[in-house]
């Protein structure tokens, strides 16, 4: 069993929104492993395959079959596993989707965060709650320097504004209902463009090119000089847990704030160079830039976050390389396509190597 984040998860009753998800998949992993007592509450299995099915993960956790926009079904989870911390990460995560379905977007988005935030405040149990919005919160001009965590929100687009939203409504409740000394502890973070093994989304690069490489089909890019912080999915996820942990803790100077996790700027890459560095991981694969373009659909072209706040309030910061970032990523593909038998060690294998660069950055969380 992994002691790491001040050993503060071991025996922790945590309830994660949206585990059967890419990252709650991994979350939930991370927290089994630090000896917590996971319980999920998710309205599906949003893809097939899933990191959540692959990892047989039903089998290690208690698992609550709800949908976050309906609020009798998150209470009587909250009732049932009287949860002492909680992850608020279920949501519609595709911005493309947005346009399709607005109005599902803003109501899982947006109102899914009200529901979670109601049984917090109705609960008597809660002690640290972390609600994970998106990069996309902020009003993105695409300057070319990161965002701060006080520069102002907004979405041109469904999803965004979805973030948005969801951020307004937790300083509303953080403000309102939160500040007594014994309330719930509440902060938000936000991170985005994260990669890694397990992750069959659709509308996202590297499963993009897994499905087109895999049936040796060239993949087409609609934008190749998009900027993005790509990040390993374990890089937010260790800030999520810090952050966690420090708001149990009953750390001041982080309850209700609100957290950026990501690479430095210098890690920022193109859509075109993370393409690159995993068909050279992985093997083969041929790209080209698709010729299409969707007007109505606007899609930001550069998105930089600055880490700051983290690393000064949180001793926080993202340790792994751009390389390892990829090879993570495609050894754990690499894996699953090869028919490995045991995924779940798999991944705890690469939580306990990422975790092992943290010890050796001397990071606050690693201890």
């Amino acid at each position: 069993m992994m002691r790491s984040f001040g050993d503060v998860y071991r025996n922790k009753r945590i309830l994660i929104t949206g585990h059967t998800g890419f990252k709650g998949s991994w979350l939930s992993t991370w927290l089994l492993e630090l000896g917590a007592e996971v319980n999920g509450f998710s309205l599906d299995v949003p893809t097939n395959p899933s990191n959540f099915e692959v990892l047989g993960l039903k089998k290690r956790l208690k698992h609550i079959t709800g949908d976050v926009r309906n609020l009798k079904q998150l209470e009587k989870a909250f009732d049932r596993v009287k949860p002492e911390i909680v992850f608020h990460l279920a949501a519609q995560a595709i911005t493309r989707q947005s346009y399709e379905d607005p109005q599902a977007t803003l109501f899982t988005n947006a109102g899914g965060t009200v529901n979670v935030l109601e049984c917090i405040r109705r609960s008597g149990s809660v002690s640290a709650a972390v609600f994970i919005t998106s990069d996309k919160c902020y009003q993105n001009v695409e300057w070319i320097w990161g965002y701060r965590e006080n520069d102002r929100l907004g979405g041109d687009d469904p999803y965004s504004a979805s973030k948005a939203c969801a951020e307004i409504t937790c300083q509303s409740y953080i403000k309102s209902f939160f500040q007594k000394r014994n309330s719930p502890r509440v902060s938000t973070a936000r991170a985005g463009n994260v990669i890694g093994g397990g992750d069959w989304a659709i509308d996202r690069i590297i499963p993009d090119c897994l499905r087109a490489f895999s049936k040796k089909k060239k993949l087409e890019i609609r934008s190749p000089s998009s900027t993005r912080p790509w990040q390993h999915v374990l890089e937010p996820l260790s800030g999520y847990l810090w952050l966690g942990a420090n708001l149990y803790k009953n750390n001041k100077i982080v309850s209700g704030e609100s957290f950026n996790f990501g690479p430095q700027n210098i890690e920022s890459w193109t859509v075109k160079a993370l393409i690159t560095e995993f068909v050279k991981r992985w093997g083969h694969g041929k790209w080209s830039a698709s010729v299409k373009r969707s007007s109505d659909k606007k899609e930001a072209t550069l998105l930089k976050l600055n880490c700051d706040k983290a690393l000064a309030r949180l001793k926080w910061q993202a340790i792994l390389s751009f390389s390892d970032t990829v090879r993570l990523t495609a050894d754990w593909y690499k894996a699953y396509s090869e028919s490995e038998d045991d995924m779940y060690g798999l991944t705890v294998g690469q939580i306990e190597e990422y975790t092992e660069f943290a010890v050796i950055k001397k990071l606050a969380w690693s201890k």
